[in-house]
């Protein structure tokens, strides 16, 4: 993020390593990234190879810049040794203290509690590290497990955008959920 001088970054949990993406990544990236399940409430995908590559190239060139406000991280399994997801941390607006995050993971690694690990890691070093005062994110309203998640991770729903954004040449609904420094103290210490 812009105002720390030292990348935040690797993070490491019980079962996952978030870090920077590497070029050996892209087969495993390409793996999530080109399922149709996947990518269904999502503005991209899914991907073709090409695509896939593009994508890669795009994140190595963003993270030859440092410090930057958007930060995506490749979300690794340490008993798998492969990347098995992404995360994102991004600041919206300098000196605001606030960001949003989003993520998305391979279909296999689903409802076990690996999204929660990972956006529980971001937060502790976001709200704690990174001095941040607020984190948001948007899910799409038809997606239950995604709006779900963020509940568990002591979320709260500010809004529902109606027909807010295209996606895939249809209008979608979308939820916004956000959760303040505070709100994931006392999350943290219940």
């Amino acid at each position: 993020m812009s105002e720390d001088p030292e990348p935040w970054f690797p993070i490491r949990t019980e079962r996952l390593l978030l870090r920077e993406f590497r070029v050996a990544d892209e087969a495993d990236v390409h793996a999530y990234g080109s399922d149709p399940e996947v990518s269904r409430f999502m503005d991209w995908g899914p991907n073709d190879a090409a695509t896939t590559r593009e994508v890669m190239q795009r994140w190595a060139k963003s993270q030859a810049v440092w410090p930057r406000d958007d930060v995506n991280l490749a979300v690794e399994h340490l008993a798998a040794g492969r990347v098995i997801g992404s995360i994102r941390l991004g600041l919206k607006a300098p000196g605001s203290r606030t960001a949003d995050f989003g993520h998305s993971y391979h279909r296999a690694f689903w409802r076990q509690g690996y999204a929660a690990e990972a956006a529980r890691a971001l937060f502790a070093v976001g709200f704690g590290d990174l001095g941040l005062h607020r984190i948001w994110a948007t899910a799409d309203a038809r997606n239950i497990a995604s709006w779900r998640l963020l509940e568990k991770l002591g979320m709260r729903r500010e809004a529902h955008f109606l027909q807010d954004v295209l996606v895939k040449g249809a209008w979608r609904d979308s939820f916004l959920y956000a959760i303040l420094a505070e709100e994931h103290e006392r999350t943290r210490a219940s």
